[in-house]
Parts: structure tokens; C-alpha cells; sequence
């Protein structure tokens, strides 16, 4: 039985670094093989449908217009975003689901790191005029690199707001679009994770109560770290962030 306090750690991990650039399923994967919780790949999910609830909270003027008007520019971006994400996903499921064990942590940690610093780099040099709404090509970049996100290590958020700026898209709109992308995303695997425990009942080793409250605390941090990364991305340095990642990556090598 998995530690209650070890799952409570985990839950507040997940709510600060799901919408920071630093991978929150990297850090649940590394934190998992400290505390030796088994289940690392089932409380990753449910806790990233706790913070699912933050962006639904965070956004809800964003998603209840989606909801509102399906066929919305916004609402085809980001079903245009999610078919790449389920494409590679369905494809590399066999890499995704062995990347839990954390075998190549510490080189998902350090490409990311890498990608930030790059993307800085291209932000501070480049003169770069960027669009006021999420174009459909953005969407699509953003969605395929967030195919490539889903291994631990490699920041989703991170990785698909650096690939929208890239794509010239101003950096709240696409932190914002970043944070909704992760909403179908989530609800997706969450359903497969159901028909897998249907199809082969083999139930969870953690502790129940820890996960609750893990999924609570998730869900509160998240809403307030939400809210700061929207502002931060256009104040701090993505650099920082990858740095920190590289040194992640390195430390990550001897646990």
C-alpha cells in the first residue's frame, strides 16, 4: 500500500507543475520511484484529471463557450490539436506506457530543458510580428507536439507553448490554448484507463484516501498556478526553466 503522505507530496507537485514549463508527469514518474509507489502511470492520470478541473475552473468563460458554440474557430483548433495527439499516442501507447517506469526520464528532462532555453533564445532575438488568435496551424503544431509531450519528462505545457510561439502566436493566447488542449487530452486517456481496469480488473495499490486527497490538493494548487503562469509567460524567462531541467536531468540519472 502506497503511502498516504507520499501520495499527498504527489498531489501538490502535480497542481504547481502542471501548468508550469518543467513537466508534472516527469516529476510524479521521479518522485514515484523515490517514495516506490507502483502505480505511477494511475495516479499520474488521476491527478492530471485533478487539474483538469483547475483549467475547466480557471477557463470557464473559454470552455463554456466552446461548449456553447462547437463549431467555433477556437472549438475546430482544438480538435484539429487533439487529432495528432491521439494519432501519436495510439501509436507509440507500448513506449508511453514502458516511459512510466522511468527509463528515460532524465533524457525527456534534459530535451525539454533544451527546447526552453532555444525558444527563449528565439523570443529575445527575433523580430517577430504574432498573431492575435490561434490560427488552425498553430493549432496543429501545437497538437502534434503535444503527441510527443505525453512521455514523462517532456513538458506539455512547455513544449506545446514554446512550439506555439514558435509558430508566431502571441503568448497568453497560446498559454491559454495550451492549458485547454490538455482538457480532451486528459478526459481521453482517463476513459482508457477505465475500459483497461473493465477489461482486466486488477485494482490499484494506492492508498485510497491518499489519492483523494492527493486529487484535491491537485486540484487547489492547480487553480492558483494556472492563473500565475498565464501572467508568467510573458514576465520570466523560459531559460530559467530549462535550466532547471538540465540540472533535473542530471540528478535524475543517479536515483
Amino acid at each position: 500500500m502506497s503511502g498516504f503522505f507520499s501520495l499527498i507530496i504527489l498531489g501538490i507537485v502535480q497542481g504547481l507543475t502542471e501548468f508550469l514549463p518543467v513537466s508534472s508527469s516527469g516529476h510524479l514518474v521521479l518522485l514515484s520511484k523515490i517514495f516506490g509507489i507502483s502505480d505511477s502511470l494511475f495516479v499520474s492520470i488521476i491527478l492530471h484529471v485533478a487539474t483538469l478541473l483547475s483549467v475547466v475552473v480557471a477557463l470557464r468563460k473559454e470552455v463554456f463557450q466552446i461548449v456553447r458554440h462547437p463549431f467555433s474557430k477556437t472549438s475546430l483548433s482544438l480538435a484539429i490539436a487533439t487529432i495528432p495527439t491521439c494519432l501519436i499516442v495510439l501509436i507509440f501507447y507500448p513506449l508511453l506506457t514502458e516511459s512510466f517506469e522511468g527509463a528515460i526520464l532524465p533524457l525527456c528532462f534534459f530535451a525539454s530543458g533544451i527546447i526552453l532555453i532555444l525558444t527563449d533564445f528565439f523570443i529575445r532575438k527575433k523580430a517577430v510580428t504574432f498573431s492575435n488568435e490561434i490560427t488552425f496551424k498553430q493549432a496543429l503544431v501545437m497538437g502534434t507536439v503535444q503527441g510527443l509531450a505525453t512521455l514523462p519528462g517532456i513538458s506539455r505545457s512547455g513544449s506545446t507553448i514554446c512550439a506555439g510561439i514558435l509558430a508566431k502566436g502571441e503568448s497568453q493566447k497560446v498559454a491559454k490554448f495550451s492549458f485547454l488542449m490538455s482538457i480532451p487530452i486528459i478526459i481521453l486517456s482517463m476513459g482508457l484507463e477505465i475500459v483497461k481496469l473493465i477489461l482486466t480488473p486488477t485494482p490499484p495499490t494506492v492508498s485510497i484516501p491518499g489519492i483523494i486527497c492527493a486529487f484535491l490538493l491537485s486540484f487547489a494548487v492547480g487553480l492558483i498556478a494556472i492563473k500565475w503562469m498565464i501572467n508568467l509567460t510573458q514576465k520570466v524567462k523560459f531559460k530559467w526553466f530549462g535550466i532547471y531541467l538540465i540540472l533535473l536531468a542530471i540528478l535524475t540519472m543517479f536515483v
